[in-house]
């Protein structure tokens, strides 16, 4: 198809598009509030519906009294019955696909329904409004000249007693119409490859012949198949492979760490970077402007948000507010009712909100993926700031890292510990720490009060891992992939200490 006509085709899309766009940013409450209503009306006959009475709901006051919130525990028992081929439990739908993730939950795995629904509304929703935003941004984009690179997960389908079950990227490869595998790279036989390894090579060997003008993926993965391109090309940089590449959509974990390694295999200025913020539960924001580290808060995609205040979650204060109520820079948990039939469900992510008109976030952190043994509160987003500012200072970069605690024992003060693989390691690891120390204790109060003349806690540890220390460690628990990865931050010592038996081998 000429690319005149791609363009005309994507720029009625775009009017379109940002017409209803429009109507969320200028009436967002209400739009939240309707679609809640509409989630409830769909649901009212499910056994939850029955048990919670949704027929006689009639606004969001009703609707927090009745229904509890949920974590995936919760729901365990009644999604295992629904993969079993049990309908009409909490969705009205046949719920046919189930996202599997390693999750953070105390299940070993989670099985996240997805339905028709989530799957048009949200996920296809998001990506088509992600390239609108990002062509609305960059009216002389080039970006249907050539295709888009998807790196997703490693695992292959399976199906069971009628319902199939893998990676959230393999159910959408899988569910994608016929004509949108010819604007992407690789094909569909090797992006649902299951041997990981293997699968690297095979993108490696189809892409590099190919005309890529964009990228997407989770960054740390993305990173290893892009060196792996380079590696095999023998280039210099990803320009004298793909000179027409333009932009990197990613989202999974934080671009922060990798920042740096990116701008040397793509070194251009005029490169856009793009991020997006979804799981398998729903697709959630996306960022709407070039070079910002902001999200736009999607409110049209059948799901209602809730959050939780951090400084009384999982308290007996607990409190949780609708979108209407959230203030600027506080951290909060997210809590979602989904077009899945997930209800007031607990996804185990925080965010601070950047505006509150339009509604725009950031993503800080994971509600169990912090530090605060000691009263700390350390989180994510204060360790990947300071990570920043202390590679910057000393010249080195970062491929992986993990933290946890060292517990007080006897008469002894308690201690971070860390440990960081490096792909540049700085040239004096005692300064290093020092000023990591000290970027903590600049970005977190607690953390800083703790700190003071050793009051709590000792001067943090760092060990240097060793080459391929984590997706090492991944690959023992056969978690390669774009959709696992180590937390970063952990109150209990189980990745740390395994993390460092490894490393001493």
């Amino acid at each position: 198809m000429p690319i005149t006509i791609v363009n005309s085709i994507a720029s009625w899309f775009l009017k379109k598009r940002f017409h209803q766009i429009d109507l969320f940013l200028k009436y967002p409450n209400e739009v939240q509030h309707e679609l809640l209503l509409n989630l409830i009306q769909t649901a009212k006959d499910t056994k939850i519906g029955r048990q919670h009475e949704f027929s006689s709901i009639k606004n969001y006051r009703t609707f927090a009294e009745r229904v509890p919130i949920s974590t995936y525990e919760d729901y365990q028992d009644l999604i295992q019955r629904s993969r079993a081929g049990e309908d009409n439990i909490f969705w009205p739908s046949h719920i046919k696909w189930f996202a599997k993730s390693s999750g953070t939950t105390n299940a070993k795995s989670k099985f996240i329904p997805v339905s028709s629904e989530s799957l048009e509304d949200c996920h296809y929703a998001a990506g088509k409004d992600m390239l609108c935003m990002y062509l609305n941004n960059n009216e002389n984009s080039q970006l249907f000249t050539g295709k888009g690179l998807r790196l997703g997960g490693s695992k292959e389908l399976y199906k069971e007693n009628g319902t199939v079950y893998g990676d959230l990227s393999a159910i959408l490869i899988e569910n994608m119409p016929f004509w949108a595998e010819f604007s992407s790279t690789p094909s569909n036989k090797i992006s649902l490859m299951s041997d990981w390894e293997i699968k690297m090579q095979a993108i490696v060997d189809e892409t590099i012949m190919e005309n890529v003008t964009s990228l997407a993926g989770v960054p740390s993965w993305m990173l290893v198949l892009l060196n792996n391109v380079l590696e095999t090309t023998g280039k210099g940089n990803l320009y004298d492979v793909w000179p027409n590449l333009e932009v990197y959509f990613h989202g999974g974990v934080s671009f922060t760490p990798y920042a740096d390694q990116y701008k040397k295999i793509l070194p251009n200025n005029n490169f856009k970077y793009y991020e997006t913020y979804n799981a398998s539960e729903g697709f959630f924001a996306i960022q709407d402007h070039n070079d910002t580290k902001e999200l736009l808060l999607m409110l049209d995609y059948g799901i209602f948000y809730e959050f939780i205040p951090m400084d009384t979650y999982n308290t007996p204060q607990e409190k949780i507010i609708p979108l209407s109520e959230v203030e600027l820079n506080k951290n909060y948990a997210i809590v979602i009712t989904t077009n899945a039939g997930l209800w007031r469900y607990k996804i185990g992510d925080t965010v601070r909100f950047t505006s509150v008109s339009p509604y725009r976030i950031k993503v800080s952190g994971r509600t169990k993926h912090h530090i605060n043994v000691f009263g700390e509160e350390l989180i994510i987003e204060n360790v990947e700031d300071a990570l920043k500012k202390v590679c910057k200072r000393t010249k080195s970069e970062i491929v992986d890292y993990t933290g946890a605690p060292i517990f007080m024992k006897d008469k002894e003060k308690g201690a971070h510990e860390w440990i960081i693989e490096f792909k540049k390691a700085p040239v004096d690891m005692d300064y290093f720490i020092e000023l990591f120390d000290n970027a903590l204790k600049a970005l977190n109060s607690d953390y800083e009060a703790k700190r003071y003349n050793n009051i709590t806690l000792n001067r943090p540890t760092i060990h240097i891992g060793q080459q391929n220390l984590f997706y090492d460690w991944l690959k023992l628990h056969n978690k390669l992939g774009g959709q696992h990865k180590i937390p970063r931050l952990s109150n209990s010592r189980e990745y740390i200490d395994e993390l460092l038996v490894l490393n001493s081998k």
